[in-house]
């Protein structure tokens, strides 16, 4: 079952048999320790299987009966000899003290590369020698396949979920008698299938039952790819045991976690967006049509903060001398790709004055306020939904925090602050109820690989995204919080289609933004968005000359998009190749096909269908064509013209390249007025340059206008292009608009015209960005190495050196690569 692949270009495999048996909820119980940097705990997991997940016509009850039914025929009734406990008596002191992993202060040494070594076990450990050989070819057993990977897999054991007290009202018997797999089952079903209004009572029992006593060890078995599990006699995924705990242990060099240190030089931990998602954090169904919830509760030194997606805000819990217990909880289902955790030194940055406005706009507004609330049962499978809650679909302004190392109070304070009410405000305004209860923002260490990652109740946000003035931060907020709605509430089905998620964001980031900056008149919001398109444009057109043609496709499976195994194994293209997360085309691609559309109805009827389809598909998993499909249908026959679903496909999502519709619409349109202001100061810039040093005496001085950052993008990128700039006027450049104390968009254009024309003068601008904007600077190792400029490959050596360690490690092996 072990799959070799060559990371720098192979797909990425999703293991998981989920057509056979679904996680519906995950209890995590982990400790975090800082000086071996190790994640250790366990994982019990309850599952849903046979066609329990599909839809059914007959009751739940019906169905449990006949999972049971089934169970019955295989397997005779066992007495479960593990005593029945009180759960609620086990401290967290029992818990982890378990089972010794690894020595305290001491890193975990197998498995340096990072790669694999899930088959390594720690030794010591009872029955794993058996546990760890499936063996028996002829066996017709049951196998539950989970991904997993870089995690030391001790132990899995069946939980004995009858031992809880209390959990007889889940059976049909007052008092239990005799304990049998198939009761344990009908259990486990119950729980799963109760009905959203006793979500609390359901948490509660899940966090009892992830407590319980196990009551037999089941066999199992790693690969690189995967964790394998069966159960002597369980033929079936209905015999198979609904309710599983898993000890294990992650690795230093695990790739879904970076262990660093954040900007102050205090250690830290988080999850960074990794191509292998969370496998190496805990074992997990990672396609995402196995949408769960979840509750944690992670241990740490008394000094950290943990943060995680979670709807509520966690404070911590005091246990033994020096260490603190955090909980969160989530009834959302959402695919295990996006939970999220971060743990480190993290202060809270509170305004210095809080405005009555903003706590009123968080408790709600009046309904009357609210032209597009949708009434109707929801399509999604049942959860607590804010979109049924009046109040929720009223609030404009979720509960939110903001935290950051304490060097970075300042800065957080002056820029991110402020913008946080009124893009959530902005975003409500455009899309209705927020899909989430409440908003946590991080800005987390230096070698964060990207701008920002949103998901379920936090957001990541760079440390670059802080300088300059609000422009690039409040674009950026706005962006990660569009992914709220497109991308967590509503998410691909087939991950090869980011364009669903990227696309609607990098769209609605102008939007949210343009509402955002209240005072801005409509006429200079349009003016921003077409000049944003412009550099758009300008990135596409790049993109697609400088990188091959097959990762051009937004929808590579074609006709196959959303086909899986019979198992519910898939892979997904180019998935683990380095350079991918360095591409744009799934967002700009995304991004002029949604303007195209939005163009073709008018901005009132696009954005007015935009929420119907939230309403309509929020809490489910989607396909290119179920957007498109209910778009066309909501467009008049007038407008329509030649677009179908499957143009679309052809011109935008199935080629490579410029779509044909973009390419006539950039050829026939004409300059905005924020582009032509650039374009007119460009050629100040070039009759500056071509002067001689002694000018006439009555020569007129060139008189520069201010412009604002993307015109100062544009500007730079314009310049670019110029064969020769001489040094007076890259310094006069430099002086005229204060380049190096701009955002992080316009320091990365005055780094590449440092860099081209080899001006010495400024290579601390280049060797500061390197450093601390390591989101944006890998294309700039390129352009110093292609130069074959002695001091500029020294300049990218040395500032490698200095950041290797920290850097994220796609980042690294692509520069690497450059380098040597």
């Amino acid at each position: 079952m072990d799959i070799k692949l060559d990371p720098s270009r192979d797909d990425l495999p999703l293991m998981a048999n989920t057509s056979h048996i679904l996680v519906k909820h995950y209890v995590l119980d982990l400790d975090v320790d800082f000086e071996s940097q190790i994640i250790e705990g366990t994982i019990v997991l309850f599952f849903e299987s046979g066609n329990r997940f599909k839809k059914q016509s007959g009751s739940t009850k019906e169905t449990c009966q006949s999972e049971s039914d089934k169970a019955c025929r295989f397997r005779t009734p066992e007495p479960c000899h593990s005593p029945v406990t009180d759960t609620r008596t086990f401290s967290s002191k029992t818990r982890y003290n378990d089972f010794t992993i690894c020595g305290k202060g001491e890193k975990d040494t197998s498995g340096k590369d990072g790669n694999h070594d899930n088959q390594q076990q720690a030794s010591g450990i009872s029955s794993s020698k058996y546990c760890c050989d499936t063996g028996n070819p002829g066996s017709e057993d049951f196998l539950l396949v989970l991904d997993c990977c870089d995690l030391s897999v001790l132990k899995v054991e069946e939980v004995d979920v009858a031992a809880v007290p209390g959990i007889e009202k889940f059976t049909r018997s007052r008092k239990l008698t005799v304990v049998s797999e198939e009761l344990r089952n009908q259990i486990v079903c119950e729980l799963v299938t109760l009905p959203a209004d006793r979500w609390r009572e359901q948490l509660d029992y899940y966090a009892r039952c992830s407590q319980a006593p196990g009551c037999g060890e089941l066999l199992f078995d790693t690969d690189t790819w995967s964790l394998q599990i069966r159960k002597t006699g369980a033929q079936t995924a209905i015999d198979f045991p609904h309710a599983i705990r898993i000890r294990y242990s992650t690795k230093p060099q695990g790739r879904s976690v970076t262990w660093t240190s954040d900007q102050s030089g205090r250690p830290c931990v988080y999850t960074m967006g990794s191509p292998i998602n969370n496998r190496a954090l805990f074992p997990c169904q990672e396609p995402p049509v196995a949408m769960s919830t979840w509750q944690a509760t992670v241990r740490a030194a008394a000094s950290f903060v943990v943060l995680m997606s979670g709807e509520n805000s966690a404070k911590p819990t005091q246990l033994r001398e020096g260490y603190s217990s955090w909980h969160y909880y989530v009834t959302m289902p959402m695919p295990a790709s996006t939970f999220t955790i971060a743990v480190g030194s993290w202060t809270e940055m509170k305004p210095e004055t809080c405005s009555s406005n903003d706590l009123a706009a968080e408790r709600s507004s009046s309904p009357s306020e609210t032209d597009f609330r949708y009434v109707g049962i929801c399509g999604h499978m049942e959860y607590p939904c804010r979109f049924q809650n009046p109040a929720a679909t009223t609030q404009k302004i979720i509960p939110h925090r903001v935290f950051a190392p304490m060097c970075l109070k300042g800065a957080c304070q002056e820029t991110l602050l402020p913008l946080v009410p009124p893009c959530l405000s902005a975003a409500h305004h455009v899309l209705g109820t927020h899909p989430f209860a409440r908003l946590d923002i991080l800005i987390v260490p230096s070698n964060f690989p990207s701008l920002g990652m949103a998901s379920p109740h936090i957001i990541f946000l760079s440390q670059s995204v802080l300088t300059g003035m609000s422009h690039l931060c409040g674009t950026r907020l706005c962006h990660e919080i569009a992914h709220a709605w497109f991308g967590l509430a509503i998410g691909a089905q087939d991950w090869t289609e980011e364009w669903l998620s990227e696309g609607f964001a990098t769209h609605l980031e102008d939007v949210f933004w343009a509402e955002a900056q209240q005072q801005l008149a409509p006429h200079e919001a349009q003016e921003q968005q077409e000049l944003k398109a412009c550099l758009r444009w300008c990135r596409l057109q790049d993109e697609v000359r400088n990188s091959p043609e097959e990762m051009q496709v937004l929808r590579p499976n074609k006709e196959k998009t959303g086909h899986v195994s019979d198992s519910g194994s898939s892979v997904i293209k180019h998935g683990l190749n380095p350079e991918k997360v360095f591409m744009q085309v799934h967002y700009l691609k995304g991004y002029f096909l949604l303007r195209f559309l939005a163009r073709r109805l008018g901005d009132d009827t696009y954005f007015a269908f935009l929420r119907k389809f939230v309403h309509t598909f929020h809490g489910q998993l989607i396909l290119s064509q179920d957007f498109l499909q209910m778009l066309l249908e909501n467009i008049p026959e007038e407008k329509r013209l030649e677009l179908s679903v499957e143009s679309i496909f052809r011109d935008w999502l199935e080629s490579s390249g410029i779509p044909q519709p973009l390419q006539r619409e950039r050829q026939a349109g004409a300059e905005c007025g924020l582009a032509r202001q650039v374009s007119a100061e460009v050629e100040k810039w070039i009759r500056m340059n071509r002067r001689p040093r002694k000018r006439k005496r009555r020569e007129t001085e060139e008189v520069f206008e201010k412009l604002l950052p993307d015109q100062l993008v544009l500007l730079l990128e314009h310049l670019l292009e110029q064969k020769t700039l001489n040094p007076r006027t890259l310094q006069s450049l430099e002086r005229t608009y204060r380049l190096p104390q701009q955002d992080a968009e316009v320091r990365h254009r005055w780094c590449e015209l440092v860099v081209k024309h080899k001006y010495t003068k400024a290579y601390k601008d280049v060797e500061r960005f390197l450093q601390q904007d390591q989101a944006m600077g890998i294309y700039l190792y390129g352009e110093l190495m292609v130069s074959e400029d002695t001091r500029q490959q020294q300049v990218a050596r040395n500032c490698f050196e200095l950041t290797k360690e920290q850097m994220d490690r796609s980042s690294a092996q692509v520069v690497a690569e450059m380098l040597f």
